[in-house]
């Protein structure tokens, strides 16, 4: 059991080096005529950009480096579930909660410095006298955010990391890959996944009204 702690958090620290460097690289020094490389992160800086504005306008901006480098970082992990001796550390329950709990904290804490006593009324409801009922449930709702992040992304990286380890063991190379197809359509959906909801907890803390 020790061995895969070390195991998940060698792979995480690896992931937590390795991106930011090869971004400095290549945000240093552009090439005007662009990599493919340098075309993909453009492309997934003005992605980022576009979703926070869709959901918060020009003040979502000020969110991208969180938005963008929870991105990164739970795509390399995703991503290394695919690779014969790499260990996804996103498919440990460990770092996906945390990541979860991360945004959590953040997202309450950021209600809570722009309404200050106010953004209690965010989970009173529209109507006064069914305010005590729909605190109760506006609680319940928001306290399940971490645990159903956490746990959708964890599940789904290693249920995905399972089958294609075991149809790679039981059948020939060739025919996994339909299922490996599948597995990447996974690590890219399971990313965007975090980052809109990311995204979306943030926007309802500061830009909806408190009731």
């Amino acid at each position: 059991m020790e061995g895969l702690y070390v195991g998940h958090i060698l792979f995480a620290v690896i992931g937590l080096i390795v991106v930011p460097v090869l971004f400095l690289i290549f945000a240093k020094k552009p090439s005007l005529v662009p990599t493919p490389l340098q075309n993909l992160f453009e492309m997934y800086i003005e992605f980022v950009d576009n979703m926070l504005k869709e959901q918060m306008g020009k003040e979502g901006r000020r969110f991208f480096p969180l938005v963008a480098g929870l991105g990164l970082f739970i795509f390399t992990g995703n991503l290394m579930g695919m690779i014969p001796g790499f260990e996804s550390y996103t498919a440990n329950i460990n770092t996906t909660l945390a990541l979860a709990l991360m945004v959590f904290f953040y997202y309450n804490y950021l209600g809570i410095r722009k309404h200050g006593v106010s953004y209690l009324k965010h989970f009173m409801g529209p109507i006064p006298a069914a305010a005590p009922i729909f605190f109760i449930i506006e609680v319940i709702s928001h306290i399940s955010r971490p645990i159903t992040l956490a746990l959708r992304l964890f599940a789904n990286m290693t249920g995905g990391e399972l089958i294609t380890v075991v149809l790679i063991m039981l059948i020939p190379f060739l025919i996994p890959l339909p299922i490996m197809v599948v597995h990447l359509i996974a690590v890219f959906l399971q990313t965007y996944v975090f980052m809109i909801l990311t995204t979306v907890y943030i926007a309802g803390a500061l830009v909806e009204e408190a009731h």
